[in-house]
Order: C-alpha cells, then structure tokens, then sequence
C-alpha cells in the first residue's frame, strides 16, 4: 500500500486532466505509479494498492459527502475513524456504516497492513481506522522510561539550546524513574485510549500487564492481530455477555487463568474508573498501577480524575500519568502550572479526607509533581503534542503518642 500526502492530486493540472480520462486509463495510471515505486527501490515488496492521506476530522461531518450540515447536528469523530482517505486504486475493504458492529466477516473481508517500529509490529485497516505513525518517538520514550540515565527529550523551545550540564541535572532529577526490569513484572499499567496498541505495546514490551480501553471496534481488532505478531498473550472483552453479565473480577478471573498479559475492554473509558474502584473496593483485589497513559488529542483531561485515583488507589507507593494535550508554545509552562495546581488540590483533599477517617496513629501523604513535558510533534503551527508526565508518591508517617 501507498498514501500519498495530502493535498496530491488537487492542484493544477490534475482536477480537470483526472476528470477528463476514462476508469480504465486512471487505474493504468495507478498502476504505473505503484510500479515506479517498486522499481525505483521504495518497497520491497509488490505494491496493489494506493491512496491519498488526509488528516483525521475531529467532527464527522467534516469528512462527510454533505456539504450543508448544519454546525450544531456535527457529532465529535471519537473513533478518530479516517474518514477522509481518498482510495484512488485497489481493494481497500467493503465500504461499510461505522456506526455498525463489524463482524468476523467483515474482519475477514478487510484489507490489513502493518508496520515495525522500535522493534514492535502493529496492524491496522485502513480504511476503518487511523495510524499515527509521529507517536513513533514517544513510544520510544517509552520504552526507555525506566532506564538510567534517563534519554534526553525534547526541551520545551524557549529560544536557547539547553547546555549539557542543564540536560545532566534534568537526567539526575528523573533518577527515581529507574527500574530493574523484574520490578516491572506483575505491575499494571492502564491505557485509556488504546487505540491499536500504540502506546500498549511499549508497556506490554516492559514486561508489565496492561488494562486498556478502546472504543472503536476496528481499532481493538488491529490491537488484537499486532498483540499476536508479537506473541504477547490477548484477551478482548466485549458485549453485553462479558461487559454486563459479569462483574470485572470475574472477567480478570478468565484472563489470569488463561495467562493473559494484555487485557481489553471494548467500551469507554469513562468505566474504567469504575471497574479499577470495583476490583479494589468489593473484590479486595490489588492493582500495582504504575502507568496510566491518556493519550488522546485535543485533550485527554475528562479523563485525568480517573487516572489519578487509578495510581492513588493502590495506597503506598508510586506511579506516573501521562496526559497527553495540544498546547501552543506560549502556554505550555502555564499550562503545566495549572496541572500542577489540580493535582495538589486533589491531593490534599484525598490527605485530608484519609486523617478524618482513620483511628490510628498513621497517616498518609501524597505528592505530585508535574516533572516533565515531552514534545512529541508539531500539531499546528506552533501547537505541541504535549505529553505531561506526573510523577505521584504516596507514604506512611506513623505518629507517636
């Protein structure tokens, strides 16, 4: 397969000479174009396919044939389905209504592609879902979390160049991330917007068992398929038998007997707060969270009060949020400022409610502390896919009397 990048084929010539040639002469055209490619060395492989990119629409009416909706009837694209890819030749896959469940047929009938990155494979369709291939540095990221010395990142532009000794006080500051890789085995890490598995695998690679959310059918599919190329063990839960009939325990249950290391839930994540609440609060059942990554754009913040009682949850101990936003430039400090203000308040109140309720003499703290910005690509002019990594401890201090 190819996509070309957006915009190709729309300036002067092309409309009018594309218009004006028959079905048969574009798909020779095509043809020619795939074959150039090949030839030329670009792929290894025999190339069937073709089309052109295009960006992802936030609303669904904006990669819609109609051209009248009405700004109000627009519904936000949650899938992030790539409504907007234009096949110009080969079998992409049945043209089909998003809003209905696929079946394994329609799996079947799909035309699936994949690509290694950092040494992980992922797979996708297409045509039904989105593949965010500049999230390639932040998987690697990642992957490297809890290595020492830290990599140096990308430094938040302010003009200058940051100097070796301001990077080496930046690395001993994040010291604390380090990890033998057997401390990671057995803890949790949760990913709310798991999409194909972009950010599931560099944890799932870390050895770690990871809790996801994902609302679009297609995209758990391709989540499911990469979790097999690269033989981590998979269990996808979904429907009213699995999500309804039974309690989260019991679906843990399946998959601990059956050795799963990633675990799936086809529905929003707005019930995985609920879910990690019921296994703590009813099962008794503890959850090492680690991680928990929001990975969703333009803001991933309805779901940052879920994630920070995900990590808190679990009493003694540490772990990160990763949430993930657009923010100009200007704004990135302020608005780290201002997650870093939301995170104390909930801290304190969480501190304030455990000493009013407890009888002993042990009390707990919690900090926060917002204690890197990673830059992962450009969105807009001027406007970064932020990723604010908030590092969160909670201790014991036992009084005496």
């Amino acid at each position: 397969m190819v996509l070309l990048p957006s915009g190709s084929f729309t300036t002067t010539p092309w409309p009018q000479l594309l218009d004006s040639l028959s079905s048969n002469v574009k798909s020779s055209l095509w043809t020619r174009i795939l074959s150039n490619i090949t030839r030329d060395g670009a792929s290894k492989v025999e190339l069937s396919r073709l089309a052109v990119n295009e960006g992802i629409p936030l609303h669904i009416a904006e990669g819609a044939a109609e051209k009248n909706v009405r700004e109000e009837d627009e519904e936000e694209n949650l899938l992030r389905s790539p409504s907007g890819l234009k096949l110009l030749h080969g079998d992409f896959g049945p043209a089909l209504l998003l809003s209905t469940a696929p079946t394994p047929r329609d799996y079947e009938q799909a035309f699936w592609v994949s690509t290694k990155q950092n040494g992980i494979t992922q797979i996708w369709a297409p045509r039904y879902t989105m593949f965010s291939r500049g999230n390639v540095k932040e998987k690697a990221r990642l992957l490297d979390f809890h290595r020492f010395p830290t990599s140096t990142s990308t430094p938040i532009p302010t003009g200058a160049a940051p100097t070796s000794q301001q990077q080496q006080q930046h690395q001993q500051s994040l010291s604390h991330r380090g990890r033998a890789p057997t401390a990671l085995k057995g803890r949790y890490a949760l990913d709310l917007y798991a999409g194909i598995g972009y950010f599931v695998f560099s944890y799932a690679k870390l050895g770690m068992r990871v809790l996801c959310w994902e609302i679009n059918p297609w995209s758990v599919e391709g989540l499911r398929r990469g979790a097999v190329a690269n033989k981590w063990s998979v269990k996808v839960f979904q429907g009213e038998a699995d999500l309804t009939k039974k309690t989260t325990a019991e679906l843990l249950q399946e998959a601990d007997a059956e050795g799963v290391q990633i675990v799936v839930f086809l529905e929003g994540n707005e019930s995985a707060g609920q879910r990690v609440r019921e296994l703590r609060e009813e099962q008794k059942r503890e959850l090492d969270v680690v991680h928990v990554n929001g990975g969703f754009l333009p803001t991933s913040e309805k779901s940052w009060r879920d994630s920070w009682q995900a990590v808190v949850g679990k009493g003694v101990g540490d772990g990160w949020l990763h949430l993930h936003e657009n923010v100009h430039v200007k704004d990135i400090e302020a608005r780290r400022g201002e997650i870093q203000e939301l995170m104390t308040r909930w801290n304190e109140e969480l501190d304030d409610s455990d000493g009013t309720t407890t009888t002993t003499t042990t009390t707990t703290e919690t900090k926060a502390v917002v204690e890197h910005v990673e830059l992962v690509k450009t969105f807009a002019p001027d406007v970064w896919h932020c990723v604010f990594d908030v590092y969160i401890k909670r201790c014991c201090d036992t009084g005496s009397e």
